[in-house]
C-alpha cells in the first residue's frame, strides 16, 4: 500500500533537498509530498523572511515554500548590494560573499592608492583596483550564525590581476582565518601566478630581494607546489585565506584577512571584488 502523502512529506523533511528533488520521480504521491510547504520550509534558512526583505526582489510575491527556495539558490544582493547570500540547490547549504565596498582595504579611500568602479563581470556595483601601495592589508568579518551551523567552511578573497600588475609576486602574502571560540587558519600564497618573463624582470628591478623575502615568507603548500590564485568558472581568481567549522547554537565572530607587509616594495594591478565564504568540498 502506498504510505499517505502527509507520511511521506513528513520523512521528505529529514532527508535533504537533494533527496526530495530526486524522489518526486518515485510516485505521484511522492511527487505530490515534495512540493509540499512543509517539506520546503524546514529546508530554508531560518531568517529567509529577513534575507529576502533586504533584497532587491523584496517586493516580489511567491507561490510556494520550494518558489522561495529556488530564488536563493540563486544569487541574492542583500543589505544594500553589499552582500551576497545563496544557499546550494542540493545540500540547501549557505554561501556568503562580502563586497569590496563591505571590508577594510588599506588606504582604499585614496585616490592615489586604489580607484573604484564597476567591472563588467562582477556581482557587486563597485570593485577595487590597487593603483600602487607598499602595505596591502585586507580585512573582512562575518558572523557564523548566518552560515549553516555544523559546516566545515572556507574562505576565499576574489581577485583579478590586470595586464599591467607589478610587485604581486615578488612576495608571498600572509593570510589568517580567526574565530572568537578560538579556531585559527593561517598560510602564505603569492597575489598572481607566475609568469616566468615577469619574474625576469622582477629579479633585474629588484636584485636578490625576491629569494631573500622568500626565504622569510614561505609560499609553498605542503605538496612542494606553489600557492597562488585558482581560476573560477565566473571568471574571476581566488585566494584561499583559511577556514573555520561553525556549530550549533553558537555566533562567533571569523576574522578574515590577507596581509603583504614585509616586501616594502610597490605592488599594483590587484582588483578586489570581495570576500567569498563557502562549505568547504
Amino acid at each position: 500500500m502506498m504510505l499517505p502523502e502527509a507520511c511521506v512529506a513528513n520523512i521528505l523533511a529529514f532527508t535533504s533537498p537533494a533527496d526530495t528533488f530526486s524522489s518526486s520521480k518515485v510516485s505521484s504521491v511522492f511527487w505530490l509530498a515534495g512540493e509540499s510547504d512543509f517539506v520546503w520550509e524546514k529546508f530554508l534558512p531560518s531568517d529567509y523572511k529577513s534575507l529576502i526583505s533586504q533584497s532587491s526582489d523584496h517586493n516580489r510575491s511567491f507561490s510556494s515554500k520550494k518558489e522561495i527556495y529556488r530564488c536563493l539558490c540563486d544569487s541574492l544582493l542583500i543589505d544594500n548590494a553589499r552582500k551576497m547570500f545563496k544557499i546550494n540547490k542540493f545540500s540547501g547549504k549557505i554561501t556568503y560573499t562580502l563586497s569590496a565596498r563591505d571590508i577594510f582595504i588599506t588606504q582604499s579611500d585614496q585616490t592615489s592608492y586604489w580607484s573604484w568602479g564597476n567591472v563588467s563581470d562582477s556581482r557587486f556595483s563597485e570593485s577595487a583596483e590597487l593603483k600602487t601601495i607598499d602595505r596591502l592589508e585586507i580585512n573582512g568579518n562575518i558572523q557564523t550564525g548566518v552560515l549553516s551551523p555544523s559546516t566545515r567552511y572556507r574562505a576565499y578573497l576574489i581577485v583579478k590581476v590586470t595586464k599591467g600588475a607589478y610587485g604581486l609576486d615578488l612576495v608571498p602574502a600572509e593570510t589568517l582565518v580567526k574565530s572568537s571560540n578560538g579556531q585559527i587558519s593561517k598560510n602564505t600564497t603569492y597575489l598572481c601566478c607566475v609568469d616566468e618573463k615577469k619574474q625576469q624582470m622582477n629579479r633585474l628591478f629588484y636584485g636578490n630581494r625576491q629569494e631573500r623575502m622568500a626565504t622569510t615568507v614561505e609560499g609553498l603548500g605542503a605538496d612542494g607546489q606553489r600557492r597562488e590564485p585558482k581560476s573560477r568558472d565566473d571568471g574571476w581568481m581566488e585566494i584561499e585565506l583559511g577556514e573555520f567549522e561553525t556549530r550549533e547554537g553558537e555566533d562567533d565572530e571569523v576574522n578574515m584577512s590577507l596581509t603583504e607587509v614585509k616586501g616594502y616594495q610597490l605592488k599594483g594591478g590587484i582588483v578586489i571584488d570581495g570576500i567569498e565564504v563557502r562549505p568547504k568540498s
